[in-house]
């Protein structure tokens, strides 16, 4: 489905995960899905996918037998294997015979049915291709690194082990060990089997220190292996002597041009491949992503050549994971690599050289651009750090790409272009950075010094504004815009972009006087020609606005959700009149289209709200993500989703084109080909990025219902997360999907918090364990005497002792405790006899005695004690020693420092004066924010007299609802730290959701007008209803009023027509709104009792729409409603219509639902009514126009026509009340237009009125209305004449433009169906190019292909030749026709003729006037036929 794409990146730390067949067909898993590439020497292509994993990918291999080389296994972490079909990429069988991870699975080379697969925790499962058995085994109790089965014989397989061990087992005899290889010290990264057998290849003696267990194989003779570990060598191993015979040290290759890395020899991946037919020859990776071929049987110092040798930049520059090797029919070998820089490489293994490189992706593609600059050049921003740049054009490479990491940090969320400079790529980063690469210099990227607080989702280019416009006159100058995840938009210096960025929120607030907060903003796009700039808010409201001042144009309240994305349509190549049009996608999965170019021609004195789409595309299921404008087509649009597709549109059509389909998860990103009109290019979540065709694409449509299956896949997923986290760490290395950040072993995976949120990285570090059976015996009775409880532990522990050590000297010998009362005797008397020399209380030998002397002695010993006490860590037995001494102040110094600080200290504090009990409470809140114990440090602040930093504390964090208690106890009413806080806890309370709480505190803030804003998100009738409401009372009359119409449409559009009265009436200055949902609701009632719109269920309605008196015409019956309810009347009509005209009605569309459709047709009906008691006839007639013109354009055939009869049931537009006996006469030029092509369409109605009653005895009804009528209504059809002037209906110059539009339309049918068999000759000619070059006869076209082609030229000519002749003849006309048209005159003929055959109510001279118009204007086949048979 695509023509070419970049793949997610292979699985990291995985010692299978990638395998080559025979055919050269390359799989590998990336993620949770399995990848197939189509190798050869000189190219790649990716051919398909493999999905159906729930969980990481961690192996992965095919079936190297001929007859079935396109059977593939693989497996997850989940513990599931699964095996495929790889030629129509299909699941063959599923099998969860693991309970743990799987860590490595091969498919044995000796036996086409057998695959072996060993998981974490040592247990190994031969699966049986063929009959679907599987045998389990458990050889050893340890973490089962790689595995590999032996390509000579089915029954031996060998087993690298976490610890160093490689085991040979013998699957034949349940998994019985014939081999332990003992004399690698840590992990078994790869081991592979020599491809001959017999171990006389080259000789060798064991090793010293190299040993096994076990004996040789009886009866075979046995076969090298070999295998590479952590510890950084290679081991060559006999199988039949079970001993190692050679060893190789990986040398330590320094890049040229860089410096020795200490720490690079730390992380490594070792991993071996034998090659087919080279038994002499080993291939292994190295430190930095080095390959390196070893030559066993030379002798020499150097047994290693280095792979990419010739070319400076062939070696991958990080660590390889993976390597497989296949021949191909050429008989060129090539190896194919994988690695943590995400390059899958192939080489030569011939000259050792790199034939080409296939980059891979490592995270989200969040967006991609191309250059309007460099032609055909896309920039990619990716969730792995990087920033790639695609030459797509590249005639030597197809993949031509170039990476950027340089200064990024964080995963990169958006890129710009510079509209004029080359190579000048803006990007913006997830940890809020924005800079600025020059992508054809390796300088590092400037970086601006203002920072976003959260992600930058949105970059663009644009003229500067103040005050950055200042001084910038006479030359074009861009500004870099920047809108991130906090709401704000910074406008950046590119050529200084040290200096602080502005933030144009001030000059909004300036320019447009707006007290109010701002809605935050969620992006911006700039109109092509710099001169207005469209900015999406998190409320779903659109701004527009001027530059340079941004005086706000308009704002469009359509969406009611948080707005995604906005583009403009481009301004080249395309009509003048679509250069206004702007999509925006919000997250309510409904595209609008805008079309601003009145207000962009004739800018308001005041902000124009619009509530009015210029066109409405649905069909997508999930919240828009991005869209962009085709720049070869006019008005062709493609949009992005989280339904996980790709839609196409005509917008001008409101048609789905073209659905794409390939990608696996949420789509993000999307970018029209500037080269390719029919070529687009998109990028997801499942870390690739595709490019396709519109025209190869088999639906048009986006799939119904996909939102709720992916919610329930991730669900599912979220469940196993949660099994696989219980059942607790240990097993093999995970595999990485991502990257890693650290040296150990990590495991990375992108999941969706929720639908609104961008995707965050969680990062799982998971210890390995070994596991054996002496452990799990033992731990057996310990988790028994879990069950009783121990006696023991139930007693009360003994407190600690404040003097340990003269404690412990009181417990020696018996005899050295008598000597101490002898020597204490002697100190106390020293009269009676000398003491022992050198012995001094309380220190040294004679410390406890300082317990039994003087106070000094003491003192001595409690110094001893501290010091015992620091050394042992027990700093608060210090603090209260210090504190018997009298040592206060000492004493809360050492517990502030230690952050030992306590409630009982703090009460003591005082002792020590003033301020050290200040410095102790301030460091005790400091501890105890630490804690996060914040209530508890902003009542100590409060001790000190400190309540404005209390209240700082807690708003600091988010403890709003206290901090606002304690300023509404503490501090004065008028503080403004009280309204920050409303505003603050406001902003947090609508972000989570809590609108009502959110309200009430903008209103304790004193912000009513954001109070209701907030109110009104919810976007249904009660909360429309309490927010206008509100907004009255607040003062916002503007804002209440316009919440109030939004309530009172809901309303009207589900019919209760009392609540929406209700919530007008409510209102004041909204009469004319209730007048206009008076005319809609007799209307309905009307149209309702004629049964041709039924109302909708629940619906209430006044006692004065009852349908009443069918003889009274509508006007009349409006008028006294209008004067009993309302008190409306001729005095007042003036007044109104003025408001009236203000309101906005949109252009007529099919996708409008019919409720809505009656309401903008009573728009334009009480319009002309209002008209009408003003005395001004030209108005009410165009009103009169516009309203059943609305019906007509709608496609609505049976209500048009009741609607007609409603108004002028005589037939006759100029009699439009009974009570009045005026009469309507059209004094100018455009209302005569209006009121003739209304008459039409009433004549019409009545001509076929008139056909159906004609027709209803013969039941021969057309057009979809009822075939039976009332019998009052049932006459003779040949007595009945015509009783309306049908003339009306063949007007010659309608005739000649209508006949025009179908000759316009056939013509361009034709040149489509010549351009399409134009592209299908063409694409067989290139299909059989070959055949034809070779052909002798071949050296030129033939003549009858020449005259072909001569003919089919003349054609299109000549086609276009009476396309400008009809175009010419279209502009040419009166403006009145083409303003006013009229029915169809050749159908209105047809129906003359046919009445004329059953009836003789048309007279010779009509039947004559509606033949010569068919000679005339009838030219299509069927209504030459049709002719031919009404006039035979």
């Amino acid at each position: 489905m695509n023509e070419r794409s970049l793949p997610a990146s292979p699985n990291w730390y995985c010692s299978r995960c990638s395998d080559v067949n025979s055919n050269g067909l390359l799989g590998f898993g990336a993620n949770t899905v399995i990848y197939l590439v189509d190798v050869s020497a000189s190219s790649c292509k990716i051919t398909g996918e493999l999905t159906g994993h729930r969980d990481l990918v961690s192996g992965f291999s095919f079936c190297q037998h001929p007859e079935q080389s396109h059977f593939c296994v693989s497996a997850s972490t989940n513990g599931t294997v699964h095996f495929w079909d790889s030629s129509n990429k299909t699941l063959m069988r599923e099998q969860a015979a693991h309970q743990n991870p799987v860590s490595a699975v091969h498919w044995s080379p000796a036996d086409k049915n057998l695959v072996v697969s060993g998981d974490e925790k040592g247990v190994v499962v031969c699966h049986w291709f063929h009959t679907g058995d599987t045998a389990s085994f458990f050889p050893e109790p340890r973490t089962i690194f790689c595995l590999s089965c032996s390509p000579h014989s089915w029954k031996s397989v060998a087993v690298g082990y976490k610890d160093g061990m490689i085991v040979l087992i013998d699957v034949s005899k349940k998994g019985e060990v014939m081999q332990r290889l003992r004399g690698h010290d840590n992990e078994i990264h790869s081991v592979a089997w020599c491809p001959v057998t017999g171990e006389d290849a080259f000789g060798s003696r064991a090793e010293d220190g190299d040993g096994a267990d076990g004996v040789p194989t009886e009866g075979e003779t046995g076969c090298f292996l070999a295998s590479g570990s952590k510890d950084q060598t290679v081991r060559i191993w006999s199988t039949a002597k079970g001993k190692g015979v050679m060893t190789l040290k990986l040398p330590f290759l320094k890049r040229r041009g860089s410096a020795v890395d200490p720490g690079v020899k730390e992380r490594i991946w070792l991993n071996v491949l034998w090659p087919k037919g080279r038994p002499t020859q080993l291939i292994s990776s190295c430190f930095s992503g080095e390959l390196v071929m070893w030559d066993l049987a030379s002798t020499g110092k150097q047994r290693w050549s280095l792979f990419g040798s010739s070319s400076e930049g062939q070696n991958h520059n990080r660590i390889v994971f993976n390597m497989s090797s296949v021949q191909l029919q050429d008989g060129k070998e090539l190896l194919i690599s994988t690695s943590m820089d995400r390059d899958i490489k192939c080489w030569d293994l011939e000259s050792l050289g790199c034939c080409w490189t296939l980059p891979t992706l490592g995270g989200h593609v969040y967006t991609l651009t191309f250059s309007p600059v460099g032609v055909a050049c896309l920039a990619l921003g990716v969730g792995d750090n990087m920033i790639r740049v695609w030459n797509t054009l590249s005639s030597q490479n197809q993949y031509d790409i170039r990476s950027f990491w340089q200064g990024i940090k964080s995963k990169v969320t958006a890129l710009a272009w510079h509209p004029r400079k080359e190579g000048w790529l803006s990007f913006g980063t997830d940890d809020g950075k924005v800079g600025i690469y020059d992508v054809f210099s390796n300088k590092p990227p400037q970086i601006s010094s203002s920072y976003h607080r959260k992600t930058v989702y949105t970059l663009a280019w644009g003229p500067a504004v103040l005050p950055m416009s200042l001084g910038a006159e006479g030359k074009a100058s861009y500004s870099l815009y920047s809108c991130s995840g906090e709401g704000v938009i910074l406008q950046h210096d590119p050529s200084k972009l040290s200096r602080a960025a502005a933030d144009i929120d001030k000059l909004i607030r300036d320019t447009n006087s707006i007290q109010h907060k701002l809605s935050p903003h969620t992006d911006l796009s700039w109109k092509p020609d710099g001169k207005a700039v469209a900015i999406g808010n998190e409320d779903g409201s659109i701004d527009v606005y001027q530059p340079p001042h941004l005086k706000l144009l308009c704002s469009i309240q359509q969406h009611h959700k948080i707005i995604n994305t906005l583009r403009w349509h481009p301004d080249h190549s395309s009509a003048p009149e679509l250069h206004a049009l702007l999509a925006s996608g919000s997250s309510n999965a409904i595209v609008f289209v805008h079309d601003l170019r009145s207000v962009l021609e004739n800018p308001p004195e005041e902000p124009a709200v619009l509530t009015e789409s210029y066109r409405r595309l649905s069909g997508h299921t999930a919240k828009i993500t991005g869209m962009s404008w085709s720049p070869h087509h006019s008005g062709r649009l493609v949009t992005v989703s989280y339904d996980g597709t790709a839609q196409v549109w005509d917008v001008l059509e409101e048609a789905a084109i073209s659905n794409y389909r390939g990608h696996n998860g949420y789509l993000l990103c999307v970018d029209w080909s500037p080269v390719d009109p029919d070529g687009i290019w998109t990028g997801g979540r499942d870390f690739t990025v595709h490019e396709w065709k519109v025209s190869k694409q088999e639906f048009t449509k986006p799939p119904k219902g996909k939102k709720k299956v992916m919610m329930q896949e991730k669900r599912a997923r979220s469940k196993q997360q949660k099994k696989k986290s219980k059942n607790g760490s240990g097993g093999a290395t995970a595999p990485n999907m991502n990257g890693d950040s650290v040296v150990g072993v990590t495991m990375t995976t992108e999941k969706e918090l929720s639908e609104d949120e961008e995707e965050v990285r969680s990062t799982q570090n998971q210890e390995v364990t070994t596991a054996n059976f002496e452990t799990q015996k033992n731990s057996i009775p310990a988790a028994k005497s879990k069950e009783k409880p121990d006696l023991l532990v139930l007693k009360k522990k003994k407190a600690r002792s404040m003097l340990p050590l003269s404690t412990s000297m009181d417990h020696r010998p018996r005899e050295e405790l008598l000597q101490d009362v002898l020597t204490l005797a002697s100190v106390r008397h020293p009269g009676g006899a000398a003491p022992p020399a050198g012995c001094v209380p309380g220190q040294g030998d004679h410390l406890h005695l300082g317990l039994f002397h003087d106070r000094p002695a003491l003192y001595r010993m409690f110094q001893a004690e501290e010091d015992a006490h620091i050394e042992a860590g027990h700093y608060d037995s210090v603090v209260y020693l210090r504190l018997w001494t009298g040592d206060l102040e000492g004493a809360l110094q050492l517990a502030t420092e230690r952050g030992e600080l306590n409630d009982h200290l703090l009460s003591i504090a005082p002792m020590a004066g003033f301020e050290v009990w200040r410095r102790t409470v301030e460091a005790f809140v400091k501890q105890l924010c630490l804690q996060e114990q914040y209530l508890k440090a902003a009542s100590h602040l409060l001790s000190v007299n400190k309540p404005y930093q209390a209240v700082a504390l807690l708003e600091s964090n988010k403890l709003y609802r206290e901090a606002i208690a304690l300023v509404l106890a503490r501090l004065p009413a008028d503080e403004v730290v009280l309204k920050n806080l409303y505003t603050s806890w406001a902003a947090v309370l609508e972000r989570d959701g809590h609108l009502s709480a959110a309200a009430k505190c903008y209103l304790a803030a004193g912000c009513g007008f954001d109070a209701a804003k907030v109110v009104s998100r919810k976007n249904d009738v009660p909360s429309l209803r309490t927010a206008a409401s509100l907004a009255r009372i607040s003062g916002e009359e503007a804002l209440a009023q316009s919440l109030a119409l939004r309530c009172a449409r809901d309303l009207a559009a589900a019919h209760d027509w009392v609540g929406a009265q209700d919530v007008l009436g409510s209102q004041p200055g909204l009469l004319v709104h209730r007048i206009h949902l008076c005319v809609a609701e007799l209307l309905a009632a009307l149209l309702d009792s004629s049964e041709v719109f039924p109302l909708a269920p629940g619906a209430s309605s006044h006692p004065w729409a009852s349908p009443g008196q069918r003889s009274t015409l509508f006007l009349d019956r409006v008028t006294d409603v209008w004067e009993e309810e309302f008190g409306v009347g001729a005095d007042s009509a003036d007044v109104l219509l003025q408001d009236l005209r203000r309101v906005e009605s949109p252009t007529p569309s099919t996708s409008i639902p019919l409720r809505q459709v009656l309401l903008y047709c009573s728009v334009h009906l009480t319009r002309a009514l209002l008209s009408w008691l003003v005395d001004d006839g030209q108005q009410l007639l165009e009103e009169l126009w516009r309203a059943a013109s609305w019906l007509r354009d709608e496609g609505h055939f049976c209500v048009s026509a009741e609607f007609c009869r409603l108004l002028f049931p005589d037939g006759d537009i100029r009699v439009f009340s009974r009570r009045h006996s005026k009469t309507l006469h059209p004094t100018t030029e455009a209302s005569s237009a209006a009121a003739s092509s209304l008459q039409a369409m009433v004549s019409y109605h009545r001509l076929y009125r008139f056909w159906w009653r004609d027709s209803a005895g013969r039941q021969d009804v057309q057009n979809g209305l009822p075939s039976e009528q009332p019998e009052d209504q049932l006459e003779n059809p040949d007595s009945e004449e015509l009783d309306f002037d049908v003339s009306v209906l063949l007007s010659e110059p309608h005739a000649i433009s209508q006949a025009a539009h179908r000759s316009v339309k056939e013509i361009q049918d034709q040149l489509a169906a010549m351009v399409l068999q134009h592209n299908r000759v063409l694409g067989s000619q290139l299909d059989s190019g070959i055949q034809q070059d070779q052909s002798p006869l071949s050296d030129g076209p033939s003549g009858a292909d020449a005259e072909q082609r001569s003919e089919n030229q003349e054609t299109f000519l000549s086609l276009s030749t009476k396309m400008s002749k009809y175009q010419k003849e279209l502009s040419d006309l009166p403006e009145s026709i083409k303003m006013f048209p009229r029915p169809d005159v050749v159908e209105c003929c047809l129906v003359l003729l046919h009445l004329s055959r059953s009836s003789s109510s048309v007279s010779d001279v009509l039947q004559e006037e509606a033949k010569e118009m068919l000679r005339k204007h009838g030219s299509s086949r069927s209504v030459l036929k049709a002719m031919r048979r009404l006039c035979s």
